[in-house]
């Protein structure tokens, strides 16, 4: 029996999505829950699985091409039997093998023609035999360490296949080559709203600097205790962020509202997103009632998000809402930075690298693990002293940490 095998159902902030991998072939075996295809989309990369065993009898929609929520992409024969592949001979051929004969992935075919690579001489380590973009990808630049050999050039312009966009072209040194990349779906959307929010918004930026000494001497005092008791939950730097950001966003409502058009929408919540930065692109996956959560929950939950994110398994939902967001840039050893909105929020917090300056302490100079902290902003919302008062709450409650827990 034929069914369709159609696009996961969009939310209503997602316009549509590209097929980025297909998975499976038409003719070849498939098993129930088995992985078929990827769609990209603005925010997050969807799988769709088979729903029984069968085959793929036809391929609507080919990698690359634009589709709608729900739309029919594939055609899927319940029940029926497709090929698998076979095992390897014992002795290797004496013949190259012929590209036809080999199962390889639409997007393997194609790179392996720009670069001018026998499919024969690739080996293959995607699912039954086949061979995948990545196994070009690690045999070309098998061929670019190699002395014997100069590796194919591609074209300068030569197009990309969709589901590469993301990945950094192979070049041998010394070669003067470009290579065209078409940014992924995810990576233009960044983008488009970066752009939107500097143009749209009155965006202005606040710095302050809080002394860690207090919450690192918590940590190295409670850190073991903490793990044992919260089943493995590590006590990070974040979860004090986050509960300080809370107390702060409930004393100024301002910084914790949207702009909807001519209305200013104030929250009667603290949803804070974490950036989490992944191969494909930044993402901000969203801590619900963050005021109820306690120092575990809020570890637990980034741990997870960070996770799923690394795996592409985050969802829409993950993603949507939202009134405040932090960024930590001194993950990488960023010192400073300005931060940009996340709209419809009116304010981001950015954390930078911990590090260790001479400072004024009762008229000693000693030397204290200092952070910059910078809040960025929409004028048209919050005024100066809002934002910076805002910020001074956030350090005082850093470097005072009982604050936070006696709401003072």
């Amino acid at each position: 029996m034929s069914t369709e095998i159609k696009a996961p159902v969009f939310p209503e902030s997602v316009a549509d999505g590209t097929i980025a991998t297909w998975h499976k072939q038409p003719g070849e075996a498939v098993s129930r829950d088995e992985l078929l295809v990827d769609i990209e989309t603005d925010k997050v990369v969807l799988e769709v699985v088979a729903q029984n065993d069968g085959v793929i009898k036809e391929i609507l929609k080919p990698e690359g091409e634009t589709i709608l929520s729900a739309e029919v992409i594939a055609i899927f024969e319940d029940g029926a039997t497709g090929t698998t592949a076979s095992a390897p001979a014992a002795e290797a051929p004496s013949e190259p093998v012929a590209s036809d004969d080999l199962k390889v992935n639409p997007a393997a075919r194609k790179l392996a023609e720009e670069k001018n690579i026998n499919l024969g001489d690739v080996k293959a380590t995607g699912k039954d035999g086949r061979i995948t973009k990545e196994d070009v990808l690690n045999h070309a630049k098998a061929d670019v360490a190699a002395p014997v050999a100069a590796p194919a050039v591609a074209p300068a312009n030569a197009p990309a296949p969709a589901n590469i966009a993301s990945a950094v072209p192979v070049f041998a040194q010394g070669e003067r080559i470009e290579k065209r990349v078409p940014m992924t779906r995810l990576r233009s959307t960044i983008a488009k709203r970066l752009v939107s929010a500097q143009q749209n918004a009155a965006m202005l930026t606040t710095y302050n600097e809080v002394d860690m000494t207090a919450i690192m001497a918590l940590r190295k005092q409670y850190k073991a205790m903490f793990e044992k008791k919260h089943n493995g939950a590590r006590l990070g730097f974040m979860s004090f962020f986050v509960k300080a950001a809370a107390e702060a966003l409930k004393r100024f409502p301002a910084v914790n509202a949207s702009i909807d058009g001519n209305d200013m929408v104030y929250h009667g919540y603290q949803d804070i997103g974490v950036a989490v930065s992944t191969e494909k692109g930044l993402v901000v996956p969203v801590l619900r009632d963050v005021d109820a959560m306690g120092l575990a929950d809020i570890e637990s939950g980034i741990v997870e998000y960070a996770g799923k994110a690394r795996d592409g398994k985050l969802g829409i939902e993950d993603m949507q809402g939202g009134t405040f967001t932090i960024t930590n840039g001194g993950t990488f050893g960023s010192l400073m930075s300005t931060p940009i909105i996340n709209p419809p929020q009116t304010a981001i917090l950015g954390m930078h690298k911990i590090q260790d300056r001479p400072m004024a302490i009762d008229g000693q100079v000693e030397i204290r693990p200092m952070m910059y902290l910078a809040v960025s902003y929409d004028h048209r919302m919050i005024d100066g002293k809002e934002a910076v008062q805002f910020l001074v709450t956030i350090k005082e409650l850093l470097e005072d940490p009982t604050r936070i827990l006696l709401d003072i």
